[in-house]
């Protein structure tokens, strides 16, 4: 039963952790309070939608999804990126597009909606529950977490420069692990056919490659 409780809790953590990014879009821009309600609201909606599917899609459709993870990964890091570098211009301009611009970071995206669904799927085998009962949950959790981080980066008086910067980011990471999830499971599968007796060295050297010429690109571009 403890292990039960760990994975449950564990599970809500990610779905809070993951509501950040949602946060961080509307606590970084200058989008209304209720614009953020409106949002938070439609996240719980959803997940409510989706734990009632639950019972109604077979696991199977899942390994066509995943199939899709990477592709998606790297089109929503190329859209992230360029929304950043867009948001930075026009606010270094004197133009203030974050109202619009948010909606790249904070509006449900392919990844967010199957992590969304792959949680209330995992949820309801656990608890035995109903899926519309574990939609409420996941709901209620991606919805606290929506509007306390919003509410916690807006007191730190965040610009829509920053709001740039994060999508970048975030832009980046999204690159990082479209890069390094497929070389990681390749180098573990030649090791494994080599019987070699170290692990491959090439996959901490190509996260730290790529966390640096990320780091020198956003220098450059906060640079100009």
């Amino acid at each position: 039963m403890s292990y039960v409780y760990a994975a449950v809790i564990g599970i809500l953590i990610g779905i809070f952790i993951f509501g950040l990014k949602t946060g961080v879009g509307c606590g970084f821009s200058t989008v209304k309070k209720k614009d953020v309600l409106i949002l938070a609201s439609g996240y719980f909606l959803i997940s409510v939608i989706l734990g009632s599917l639950v019972e109604m899609v077979d696991q199977s459709y899942l390994e066509g999804i995943a199939s899709l993870g990477m592709t998606l990964h790297v089109f929503i890091a190329l859209v992230l990126i360029g929304a950043g570098i867009y948001t930075q211009k026009k606010w270094n301009c004197g133009h203030d597009v974050s109202k619009k611009t948010f909606l790249v970071i904070s509006v449900p995206c392919p990844v967010c909606l199957t992590a969304l669904f792959v949680s209330c799927m995992i949820l309801a085998s656990t608890l035995e529950i109903s899926g519309w009962k574990v939609g409420v949950i996941v709901g209620l959790v991606f919805f606290i977490s929506v509007i306390s981080s919003t509410f916690v980066f807006r007191m730190m008086k965040r610009t829509p420069e920053d709001l740039g910067t994060a999508m970048m980011f975030l832009g980046l990471f999204y690159l990082l692990g479209a890069m390094i999830v497929p070389a990681y499971i390749k180098a573990k599968k030649l090791s494994m056919a080599l019987n070699c007796g170290g692990d491959f060295e090439i996959v901490p050297l190509l996260i730290l490659s790529i966390f640096i010429i990320g780091g020198y690109a956003l220098n450059s571009i906060r640079g100009q």
